[in-house]
């Protein structure tokens, strides 16, 4: 736990500009940073963090919607697209994603490090190459399959599959002592959670690490091949405006682990040198459609772990190009989070909420940047200075969004519900399954009427063998900097086709270890 010895500075607290000094500086604490911070501070570096969000801790999380979106989540939670045609949920916090995801555990998909391989002539992220990383970081965050019994609402999805004979399975979660309360989105306040917060970033400061929060990198000072400093904002205790107080901080080395957004956005603000175009390109998300049913017994989504069973059976049908794959899941329907998901206002809301012990939600993580049709949204720089995602929809993603419909109302159908809509604000509740076939046809598949969320960021800084097409190789080196390296989600060529969270992980393991190894020869003798 992170404990009153550990050097740890809050930025709304500082009166003076100051000049810092360290081996590494270390920008996010998410699962890349967080990973990267033990690491660099266990072999003997010193190593600075920086975290926009402030520091909460297991006492100061209650389980309260309102206070945890306002307090943990980019934007209290109201984070979206340029166009605001897909919400984003994006954890700013110590411990970043990790401190309020649903703690799902997956490795990348071979079908995904495959076409990486062939594709962008990353041979070092083979299947082969990459098991040894993610076993150590199953071993790290105690990652396992959910032993327990899945909710009702998850069960949805588990009997569904079931009966009609469709690929399911258990979904490993990074947790231990966890009391099934189901309250993960909101910050765990058992610490049972193996998020950053409660792992990666007490070590590092155990190791000597400071961490700065509620400290915001805004630039790069870059001359020619190297980074020379970075210049940092203290914030006020909302972490959104500047105080007037700036951090210059010089390192041997810089890593950037502040997201698919942020990472991209700085090095634009930074004028990182460029000379392909490449940068902020290829962003990715999994956009992400609904179905919601009306079961027939309450199912309470809002206990119980929050995702314990997934489907892949429609993720691969075409192999990795072609028409686009999705994973199945199920999220929590805590009421806050319901309502945002409904979009709906006036009587229709109120009688939602009425019906919400009897709603199960199922979600399709749709799985972008396979095809020549799917190329992914673009990071760019608002007038104040910070980063957005323009992610524009398309007809390959709409029709992606129709097949996902189509079979998650057969899958809840098929599980007992008595009635099932699509998550489209025109969307009705039928009882049929030809009904609602019928309606999904019919639906206008447009920005605004089609309930479209993420949760996962990734790419904008992508990894590839040639430096006209990427950003950093394989290394997580930046083609161009020398003494800089990207260590977070936004270092993938395409979207992982799972939940991000163990990918960052292990990709972040991998590239400290080399970087380790580098800075500090004979470090780390047990890693792989």
């Amino acid at each position: 736990m992170i404990a009153a010895h550990h050097h740890v500075v809050d930025g709304t607290r500082l009166q003076t500009d100051q000049r810092l000094e360290a081996d590494v500086l270390i920008v996010g604490t998410g699962a890349g940073g967080g990973v990267a911070a033990e690491l660099l501070a266990k072999s003997g570096l010193r190593v600075i963090m920086l975290e926009t969000g402030p520091l909460q801790l297991g006492r100061d999380f209650n389980m309260q919607e309102q206070r945890a979106y306002n307090r943990l989540y980019a934007e209290g939670a109201n984070l979206a697209t340029a166009d605001h045609g897909i919400a984003i949920l994006r954890g700013r916090a110590v411990g970043g994603g990790t401190t309020v995801n649903w703690t799902t555990s997956l490795r990348t998909p071979d079908q995904t490090l495959g076409y990486w391989v062939n594709r962008f002539g990353l041979a070092e992220v083979s299947a082969e190459k990459l098991a040894p990383w993610f076993d150590w970081a199953e071993r790290r965050f105690n990652i396992k399959p959910w032993g327990i019994a899945p909710n009702a609402n998850n069960d949805v999805l588990r009997s569904g599959c079931a009966r009609l004979g469709l690929q399911w399975a258990v979904i490993p979660r990074n947790v231990s002592g966890c009391a099934n309360l189901g309250y993960c989105g909101m910050g765990c306040p058992l610490d049972a959670k193996q998020s950053m917060l409660v792992t990666t970033i007490p070590g590092a400061l155990e190791y000597g690490a400071s961490l700065y929060v509620r400290t915001r990198a805004w630039k790069l000072e870059i001359r020619r091949d190297r980074v020379e400093a970075l210049i940092a904002q203290a914030l006020d205790a909302k972490s959104i405006n500047p105080t007037g107080v700036t951090l210059r901080i010089r390192a041997t080395h810089y890593l950037l682990a502040g997201g698919a957004i942020h990472s991209p956005a700085l090095l634009m603000r930074s004028h990182a040198p460029d000379p392909y175009r490449v940068l902020g390109k290829r962003s990715f998300l999994h956009p992400t459609s609904t179905s919601l049913a009306r079961m027939p017994t309450a199912v309470d989504g809002y206990y119980g772990a929050p995702q314990s069973i997934y489907s892949d059976h429609y993720q691969w049908p075409d192999g990795a190009e072609g028409p686009a794959g999705f994973k199945l899941e199920v999220p929590p329907i805590h009421p806050g989070l319901a309502a945002g998901i409904f979009g709906w206002h006036g009587r229709k809301l109120a009688a939602g909420m009425q019906d919400l012990p009897r709603l199960n939600i199922l979600l399709a993580l749709q799985r972008d940047g396979f095809d020549e049709q799917s190329p992914g949204g673009e990071v760019q720089l608002q007038g104040d200075g910070r980063g957005i995602l323009d992610y524009p929809l398309n007809d390959h993603l709409w029709d992606g969004v129709r097949r996902a419909w189509h079979a998650m109302a057969e899958i809840q159908f098929a599980a007992g519900a008595c009635a099932v809509m699509p998550g489209h604000l025109g969307g009705e509740f039928d009882t049929s399954l030809a009904g609602i076939r019928a309606q999904i046809d019919r639906l206008p598949l447009a920005p605004y009427q089609a309930a479209l969320f993420s949760a996962h960021l990734m790419g904008g800084c992508g990894m590839g063998a040639n430096p006209r097409a990427s950003v950093i190789a394989a290394s997580g080196r930046h083609h161009q900097l020398e003494n800089l390296t990207v260590v977070d989600g936004s270092v993938f060529p395409t979207s992982v086709g799972a939940n991000p969270q163990l990918s960052i992980f292990a990709h972040s393991a991998r590239i400290t270890t080399g970087l380790v190894r580098e800075l500090k020869s004979g470090a780390l003798p047990d890693m792989p």
